[in-house]
């Protein structure tokens, strides 16, 4: 059946010698995959320009739903960023949500609220002009709800422990090894906790910035066991070796 949709664009893999597989997640679909030929022509075309991660793109298809892999009839641009891929480290956070997302989004049906969240979340990013190191934590932490794993909030007032297996903070410390010390709980609670602009408030150095992502990756992967190594991490993480 012939049916349109917008869709965000995850990741890439080699699938042939001139095609990939795209991943995508669609507003009425969900999560996808397209097989897309001439990716990688020497001649550079619209595959290489509008296909990369966060890219969102309006799509025409033949949907099968018992089929694995979507036949794509054309697309469109529906909002490229422009500044995200004229920037290395918002190049950098796309390619490593971009595979995140690609492990984490697993369910194929429609999920608007949630792709509402990843839309607005990419066109927030490309319009930040400064300010935006802290982006890719409070993204996770955001996206933590959409995915059934929001940890309980932190009391006012009071030091607590993240713990990473229960999913809540804790004024004592947790018996077992999975919890956070006090310090990258504290501000993985502000996350938690934060709005959008409140999260450009949290200032951090590059080496903190580096394990309070690492522990919000630790809880993912309890959580979700479909969360495999990302490739893309160690590059990131390398953009923020130093403060920024």
């Amino acid at each position: 059946m012939l049916e349109k949709t917008t869709g965000i664009i995850l990741h890439q893999i080699k699938y042939t010698d001139s095609g990939n597989i795209v991943q995508v997640f669609t507003k009425k679909f969900g999560r996808q995959s397209f097989l897309v030929r001439g990716i990688r022509n020497k001649r550079p075309g619209k595959q290489n320009i509008h296909l990369q991660p966060l890219s969102i793109i309006d799509i025409v298809l033949y949907y099968r739903e018992s089929r694995g892999m979507q036949t794509l009839k054309e697309y469109s641009v529906s909002f490229l960023p422009s500044d995200i891929y004229n920037n290395i480290i918002k190049t950098s956070m796309a390619l490593f949500l971009g595979e995140v997302l690609t492990t984490v989004l697993r369910e194929e049906s429609c999920q608007e609220d949630l792709f509402d969240y990843l839309s607005d979340s990419v066109i927030y990013l490309d319009r930040l002009d400064d300010r935006y190191s802290n982006f890719h934590i409070a993204f996770l932490c955001g996206l933590s709800s959409f995915l059934g794993i929001e940890p309980g909030r932190k009391q006012e007032g009071e030091d607590s422990f993240f713990d990473m297996t229960n999913g809540s903070f804790l004024n004592v410390r947790p018996t077992h090894g999975n919890y956070a010390d006090l310090e990258i709980s504290g501000i993985l609670a502000r996350f938690f906790s934060s709005s959008w602009d409140d999260m450009n408030k949290i200032v951090l150095s590059g080496s903190l910035r580096n394990e309070v992502l690492s522990t919000i990756l630790k809880y993912y992967s309890i959580h979700l066991p479909s969360l495999k190594k990302i490739n893309s991490l160690d590059v990131l993480k390398e953009v923020f070796s130093s403060p920024v």
